[in-house]
């Protein structure tokens, strides 16, 4: 059975993109390791380990983007005032009154920035589904608190 990662079409057009720029750097990769190569002995030259190491890193990225494009299900956006992948979501913290703003995303987007929640995290599993005014229960590993969301966009 095929498991399928669910991402935002924004999170989709990020992968695709870091994609085009790391097959745009290969070929200056290429030739730093030739000219690394014509060095002479590549037994104690690190120019040439060096070269063919970000070379190797390189590749390994580029398949590896390649396999998380073709296992994504990208969800688009509903108005529907519930949370879920791509909505905005604004809530407090009822432990402190603190308030947050956080992008609901897919697990492979939630490294790209600052202020996305991965839908599958304690709290974005808990916020999923609910509506503005709804107060919730996040099961966390440190134990239990409550949020109530303020907003979804």
């Amino acid at each position: 059975m095929v498991y399928y990662q669910k991402m935002t079409p924004e999170g989709y057009k990020q992968i695709e993109d870091e994609i085009a720029a790391l097959k745009a750097d290969r070929p200056c990769r290429v030739q730093n390791l030739k000219e690394a190569r014509a060095l002479g002995d590549l037994s104690e030259n690190t120019e040439y380990s060096t070269a063919k190491r970000e070379l190797r890193h390189l590749d390994s990225r580029v398949r590896y983007l390649n396999k998380q494009l073709k296992y994504a299900e990208v969800i688009e956006t509903v108005n529907d005032g519930k949370v879920n992948l791509g909505k905005q979501v604004e809530i407090r913290y009822e432990d402190d009154q603190e308030v947050e703003e956080y992008r609901i995303v897919g697990r492979i987007e939630e490294a790209v920035g600052d202020g996305k929640l991965p839908f599958d995290s304690p709290l974005g599993h808990a916020l999923m589904k609910h509506k503005a005014g709804d107060r919730v229960t996040v099961e966390a590993p440190m134990g239990d608190y409550e949020v109530t969301i303020l907003s979804v966009k």
